[in-house]
């Protein structure tokens, strides 16, 4: 049986789409692949999610660090949160996000475009397409002014998506001057065009405020009755696994040691906490950097997969761990 949203003009205004989803119901999942997107663990996190949220006495949800958004289309969904804070420093995928928000029709328009195009090409012209694509994309950001929407936010966006589709693993990787540098992916029938589901994202995004800003932005916005879960970018456990370069912003222990400081003081507040990060244990037993950080909290340690591994022999299930500020039953 065809979707209902199959046939829908990409041309339709925002009203519109809040109609269809009000009669459809249609699930929105992450529309980005994410290095440490969350999506494999959602339903272990269920469990893990503060009793406040699931009887539905929490009101406001923080995502400090965005990425995918795995665990703000989760509750967003699944629970009754009335508005969400979402923050993330990387500028390109908040400008996405807000395009998204703001101008879905209009992004997929570009989408549709990319897709039609590409999926023409043989292998090779598809391959010259990406990198010509992907030099556009590094020059063009000196011309985006990322602190004003504009209609040019809208191409930009879909650049991003388009890449992100096609690239190698989709890895969303930039060097030390913020260029995108992630090679071609070999991919046969790659979706550029999600219609259905960034169409099921615009209509979750309209809870939520969207910031580019660091993870102490959050001080700024809070409310009572909240609930906030920290995904930084992960601490290295071993050299070979050191990937942060979700932007040209380096994210080291001393910025962990202040996110320790922070997850403090909000707990001060009485606010309903959640963190995740790597488990340096899984490689040496003795490291007890987030032990001792988080020393007093709930540590729990979950298995799962890598999956940014260039060998797929070796995305093997390793433990993450999981911090919480409140008892879990």
């Amino acid at each position: 049986m065809n979707s209902p949203l199959e046939n829908i003009n990409p041309k339709i205004s925002a009203t519109e789409v809040r109609d269809l989803f009000n009669v459809y119901k249609v699930g929105a999942r992450p529309f980005l692949k994410w290095a440490g997107g969350k999506s494999q663990l959602l339903d272990k996190f269920q469990e893990l999610y503060p009793h406040e949220l699931k009887e539905r006495k929490i009101g406001t949800y923080y995502e400090p660090f965005l990425g995918s958004g795995a665990v703000f289309f989760d509750i967003a969904q699944n629970y009754d949160i009335k508005s969400a804070y979402l923050y993330d420093i990387n500028e390109e995928l908040i400008l996405t996000y807000t395009v998204i928000q703001r101008d879905v029709s209009k992004l997929l328009e570009f989408l549709y475009n990319y897709q039609k195009y590409y999926l023409k090409f043989d292998k090779d012209r598809r391959k010259d397409f990406y990198y010509a694509q992907r030099t556009k994309y590094n020059l063009q950001r000196f011309n985006i002014d990322y602190s004003h929407y504009s209609e040019k936010w809208i191409p930009r966006a879909a650049q991003l998506i388009f890449l992100n589709k096609t690239c190698f693993n989709g890895l969303y990787r930039v060097n030390s001057k913020g260029e995108f540098n992630t090679p071609h992916g070999d991919y046969d029938n790659p979706t550029i065009c999600d219609e259905e589901n960034l169409l099921a994202v615009s209509q979750v995004l309209q809870i939520a405020e969207i910031k580019v800003a660091d993870f102490k932005q959050v001080v700024s916005d809070l409310k009572e009755e909240a609930f906030i879960y920290f995904d930084p970018p992960y601490r290295p456990i071993s050299k070979t696994a050191n990937f942060k370069a979700y932007s040209k912003y380096d994210f080291s222990d001393n910025e962990q040691i202040q996110l320790a400081a922070l997850f403090r003081e909000l707990d001060s507040k009485g606010l309903k906490l959640m963190l995740s990060n790597s488990d340096p244990k899984n490689i040496n037993p003795d490291d007890d950097f987030f032990d001792k950080l988080y020393v007093g909290y709930n540590i729990l340690r979950v298995p799962a997969k890598r999956m940014i591994n260039s060998d797929s022999n070796k995305r093997g299930s390793i433990n993450e761990i999981v911090i919480t500020n409140y008892s879990i039953v």
